[in-house]
């Protein structure tokens, strides 16, 4: 992995030790946060995995809003809120940068996905002489669409390539084939120069070749292998052994 390189748009993170208050009180009580100094960005993707209440969604908060994004998600010119309840970790983060920067960006954050989807409409509902926002989305409003078709109309009209996507469980409401039409949509993405920071729990996702899994721990930041994660050994053992693990699952407690 070359982090190093001119190519890439984000090249590492660093926490400013020095300037947090206190690593008592959230979101420095995280986890993965006591012994944080810095993380290198892979220069085509880096994922974030871990379980729930590790702060994924929390650590890509900080990096997107860092980078000038709207904490409720969308480009840089997004401004829109409807509800103030990102943390102040970006406040105490640093970005190292490549030399060259993105022509295209995007938070895409499938917890608030509706909310942008609403303030697309009501951008295209006022007076302009612009086009209409929803034309770079497909040209349908993203609420007529079904959850998935919404998120994928997004991946597929939106991203337009040269640029740094920063995704929080993109997979949420993605059927499995669906997921790897985005694992191909982000290959296509990769070769016209475009990099990623992904947080997500879907193995098919995570099995991009030329990539980074950090995982969050109770411990810290592991380094792992696709092969090595728990979401690919729970999903591998349950197809695998799925009468074993349904009598397991299934069995009344004993009394």
């Amino acid at each position: 992995m070359t982090t190093s390189s001119k190519d890439t748009f984000l090249r590492s993170i660093h926490l400013k030790r020095e300037n947090v208050p206190s690593f008592l009180s959230y979101p420095f009580n995280l986890p993965f946060l006591t012994d944080f100094e810095s993380l290198d960005i892979h220069p085509k993707v880096t994922y974030i995995i871990g379980e729930n209440g590790m702060g994924k969604s929390t650590f890509l908060e900080a990096i997107a809003v860092a980078l000038g994004f709207n904490p409720e998600g969308g480009t840089i010119n997004f401004s829109f809120s409807t509800q103030d309840t990102h943390s102040e970790l970006h406040q105490f983060i640093r970005l190292i940068r490549g030399f060259r920067k993105p022509k295209d960006g995007f938070f895409f954050r499938a917890e608030t996905y509706y909310n942008l989807a609403t303030n697309i409409d009501e951008m295209d509902r006022a007076p302009s002489y612009s086009r209409p926002i929803i034309d770079s989305y497909g040209g349908k409003s993203l609420h007529r669409l079904s959850h998935g078709e919404a998120f994928f109309a997004t991946f597929l009209h939106r991203f337009s390539g040269n640029g740094l996507y920063i995704l929080d469980e993109p997979e949420a409401a993605l059927s499995p084939f669906r997921q790897m039409a985005m694992l191909s949509r982000i290959h296509s993405l990769i070769k016209t120069n475009s990099q990623f920071v992904i947080s997500t729990h879907s193995p098919i996702l995570m099995a991009y070749p030329d990539s980074v899994i950090y995982e969050l721990t109770a411990s810290g930041i592991q380094m792992k292998s696709l092969e090595e994660t728990d979401h690919y050994f729970y999903y591998k053992e349950f197809l695998n052994n799925k009468e074993r693990m349904l009598r397991e699952l299934l069995a009344d407690d004993e009394t």
